[in-house]
């Protein structure tokens, strides 16, 4: 799914109010954690870092299908490497 040249990007834009759903222990909790006034800027928030999720996932699906999926040993070496948890003399990535 496209943004058009009109829409606005997620954080972007006017804030406008929304009706959702949300169970009676969700919302407690959320309160909770954030007090009432603080409700919409963590939902936005988790909502955005979703959205964020789900196109990384997109673009993810799109590599693999154009280059195969990745070896997973070579993912664990070059994180390794990243850690400081490797002897990889090279230096390269």
């Amino acid at each position: 799914m496209s943004l058009m040249a009109t829409e606005a990007a997620p954080g972007e834009g006017p804030v406008r109010p929304v009706s959702v759903s949300l169970h009676e222990g969700t919302i407690a909790a959320l309160k909770a954690r954030t007090g009432k006034r603080g409700m919409s800027a963590y939902v936005e928030a988790l909502i955005q870092r979703q959205l964020e999720r789900d196109r990384l996932r997109e673009l993810i699906e799109d590599a693999e299908s154009e280059h195969g999926p990745v070896d997973q040993a070579e993912v664990d070496a070059k994180r390794a490497i990243l850690r400081g948890e490797s002897d990889d003399s090279t230096g390269t990535l």
